[in-house]
This record gives structure tokens, C-alpha cells and sequence, in this order.
């Protein structure tokens, strides 16, 4: 009998918390029946963290640290400004994923999107605002910093105000629609002594760090050439993106942008001219005011050129490839939200071998958020400040100058560093 009862004993515990955990519990408490727990099992709190000693072979690779998420009343408050798909679809889906920010208040010019996006993060309706209503964001001390995904014409205007009412400010690429528009956010958040970071999310998603790094270290030799391809297919003329008092362009700065960025990250270097070209179809109503395809070469000091393609009407191509004297490094999907890869060709003795790279994905916006906190919490510089979107917006003028002129044109240098410390992953 006592055996019956004992079984029905563990049946209950099996159901209402699993074999493991009921397991575990057990056996710390030194019940009959089931093994001691051991360290490896239960693990330890160190410095506030919990840690788990590594419980894998030498042939497996060790574990990744386990997650130190900040809890929710410490981390970094946003306001999301803008609830369009990069917001609704993409940012605000990340702070599940983000380990020291949090959506705390939204603005948006539709109530019943604000209502309907705050029910399902937990967001209180009094912290949803209109646009003519966002200086109300001061008062509430839950936000320390904003994410601007407004369009590109719309930025200088909101980085100002949230800057005036001294909050941070994580504006969407590109900046703005114009250099002077890009300086003068940069001045603005200046004298409100707020941080201003660009959301350049490929600067902090792993394989183009990793890209990074492999041109750093010379283990391939000198790099060589990038070529660099961003084009999509697009659809309705009923979007923001064809006006070009919204966007400020087509092609270029839109997706053509990715290409730039990422020739001036991997090679660390700033480019001496450009030649490039524009085309877009005569009899096509998309292109009224943007231009379809844009195609530009770039030359470094290194010596180093790129090629780079943007184009709103052809098949989807977000890919990388860098040529070393020692080797290529392709990367498919380099410039998507998720997907990246990366293939690292090279001779080993008499045979050339190409290697996947295996690398941990993780969320881009995620990360740039998180970046952003970090940096606020130890009051550093963003890795992505203004500076570098500012700088951008002076090539691509200089870019459309060329496909303009039909003739290279000499490229501005910054007045001085457009980045920051290199990104730490938090948590």
C-alpha cells in the first residue's frame, strides 16, 4: 500500500512539474529514491548571475554563457516613435529578445493603432501619444531614450524635438534627406547633451562583425575588392518610399545605403571618389520621382575598390562578397533582417577548400537597441553616432552628383572619427 501511495506520489509530481525538475528537487532534498543533484545539475549564483558548469565533452564546443538579462524596471525605457511596419514588424517584436531595453511608451498619429500596439506590450494607454502631443514624453520618467521610425524626411524634425525635451534619441537610416539636415541633428543633440545613435543594425549583427574581423587580421591577406549588392522588388507606387520629399531618393538611400555602409566598415577606411550611374525606367510611373537602379565604384586609399549595386525592381539580392589576395568571403543575405551566412574559400596545401562559417544568429535590431542602453547606462558614445549617418548623407550627394555629371567625383573626408568603441554584446 505504501508502495501504491508513493507511486501515485511521483505520478503527481511528474504531472504537475516534469520528470527533471521533479527529479532535481527530489534529490536535493535528499528523498529516497532518486540520485543527489550535483553542481553540474543545479549550477550556482556567482556576481548576482547564475552560472552552470560546462557539462559537454572535448569534442563539443563549450556552451554560451547563460542569459544575464537586466530586469525589466532597470533596463532602458523607449519610446517608439512611428508605428509603420520597421516598428510594428521588426523593432518592437526585438525587445522581447533584448536583454536591457524595453518599450515603454509609443506615439503614433492613429489612436487605435497606439491602443492595439500597447495592449500587446504591456504599454499603459496613458503612455501613448499623438505626434502634436509627444513633448508629453518629458514628464514621464519611464523613457530615457527614443527610436525615430518615422520616414526619412521626418527625422531632423523629431530627433529636435526629443533632443529639445532631453531624451536620447536612436534614429532609423537613413538620417536624414540632406547633409545639412544630418549636421544640424548632430548639432541639436550636441547642445541638448543627449546621445544620438544611427540604427545601422548590420554594424552589430554577427557575421558582419565577423566579416569585420577576418579584414582586420590579415588572415586572408589584403582585401582586394568588395562587391557589394542590395536590390529588391517593389511593388504599389502607393507608398512613402516613391516620394521624394518623403524618402529623399530612391535606390540609393534607402537600400543602396547598405552597400555604402558596409564598404566604409569592413575596409575602416573612408573612400576617395565615386563614378557612378543611374537609371530608371522612362515609362514607368514608380519612378516619376526616385531613381529605379543606382551603380556606383568606389576607390580607397588601400587601394581597395567596390562596386556596389542598389535596385527597387529586381529579383531580391542582399548579398557581400570580399576578395582577398588569399581567399573570398561570400556572404548571401548580408544586408537581410535574418538569414546571413557566410563561405570562406581558401588554398589549404594543394586544394582549395570552401567552409561554412558557423556563427550564433542573433537579432539585429535587438542587439542595436541593447548597444544603445549600454552605451546610455555607461555614458559612453554609441558605436553608430550621429557622426556616421551625417557622413553618409555627404557621399550619396556626392554619389548623385556623379551619376548627374557623368564623371568620378572626389569624396569629402569627415571633419573627424564618425564611430565609436567597438560594440560589446550585452548580457
Amino acid at each position: 500500500m505504501a508502495q501504491d501511495s508513493e507511486g501515485a506520489s511521483r505520478r503527481g509530481l511528474l504531472r504537475a512539474g516534469g520528470l527533471t525538475a521533479a527529479g532535481l528537487a527530489l534529490g536535493a532534498a535528499g528523498a529516497p529514491g532518486y540520485p543527489p543533484a550535483t553542481e553540474t545539475d543545479l549550477g550556482g549564483v556567482q556576481d548576482g548571475r547564475v552560472r552552470f558548469p560546462n557539462w559537454r565533452g572535448e569534442a563539443e564546443p563549450p556552451p554560451a554563457p547563460t542569459p544575464n538579462p537586466l530586469p525589466p524596471g532597470e533596463r532602458v525605457g523607449y519610446a517608439i516613435i512611428g508605428l509603420g511596419r520597421i516598428s510594428v514588424e521588426e523593432t518592437l517584436p526585438a525587445f522581447g529578445e533584448a536583454k536591457m531595453a524595453r518599450p515603454v511608451a509609443l506615439v503614433t498619429g492613429s489612436p487605435e493603432k497606439g491602443r492595439a500596439v500597447a495592449r500587446r506590450y504591456g504599454i499603459p494607454e496613458s503612455a501613448v501619444h499623438s505626434y502634436q502631443d509627444l513633448e508629453k514624453l518629458r514628464d514621464n520618467p519611464a523613457v530615457q531614450a527614443v527610436y525615430i521610425g518615422l520616414p526619412n524626411a521626418l527625422h531632423r524634425e523629431y530627433v529636435e524635438r526629443c533632443a529639445g525635451i532631453g531624451k536620447h534619441v536612436l534614429c532609423e537610416k537613413p538620417m536624414a534627406t540632406s547633409p545639412e539636415d544630418a549636421a544640424a541633428m548632430v548639432a541639436a543633440c550636441a547642445r541638448a547633451r543627449v546621445r544620438l545613435m544611427i540604427a545601422y543594425r548590420c554594424q552589430y549583427e554577427p557575421f558582419n562583425r565577423e566579416a569585420i574581423r577576418i579584414a582586420r587580421s590579415g588572415e586572408l591577406g589584403k582585401l582586394r575588392s568588395i562587391e557589394a549588392v542590395n536590390v529588391q522588388s517593389s511593388g504599389t507606387v502607393d507608398q512613402w518610399r516613391f516620394s521624394h520629399a518623403l524618402a529623399g531618393g530612391g535606390a540609393l538611400p534607402d537600400i543602396g545605403l547598405y552597400c555604402l555602409n558596409a564598404t566604409r566598415y569592413i575596409t575602416g577606411e573612408e573612400p576617395n571618389d565615386v563614378f557612378a550611374r543611374i537609371y530608371s525606367p522612362p515609362v514607368d510611373a514608380r519612378w516619376k520621382e526616385i531613381e529605379e537602379s543606382v551603380s556606383f565604384m568606389l576607390r580607397f586609399p588601400s587601394g581597395v575598390i567596390a562596386n556596389c549595386l542598389a535596385s527597387y525592381d529586381s529579383f531580391n539580392d542582399k548579398s557581400m562578397t570580399l576578395h582577398f589576395e588569399k581567399g573570398t568571403v561570400e556572404m548571401p543575405d548580408a544586408f537581410s533582417y535574418h538569414g546571413q551566412q557566410m563561405y570562406v574559400s581558401r588554398r589549404e596545401g594543394g586544394v582549395a577548400v570552401r567552409e561554412q562559417k558557423r556563427i550564433e544568429p542573433k537579432n539585429q535590431f535587438a542587439l542595436e537597441l541593447d548597444h544603445f542602453a549600454q552605451c546610455l547606462k555607461e555614458n559612453r558614445q554609441p558605436h553608430t553616432p550621429g557622426e556616421e549617418g551625417a557622413h553618409d548623407q555627404a557621399l550619396m550627394a556626392a554619389i548623385y552628383r556623379s551619376a548627374a555629371e557623368g564623371r568620378p567625383v572626389d569624396l569629402p573626408k569627415p571633419p573627424g572619427p564618425t564611430r565609436g568603441p567597438e560594440p560589446v554584446q550585452a548580457g
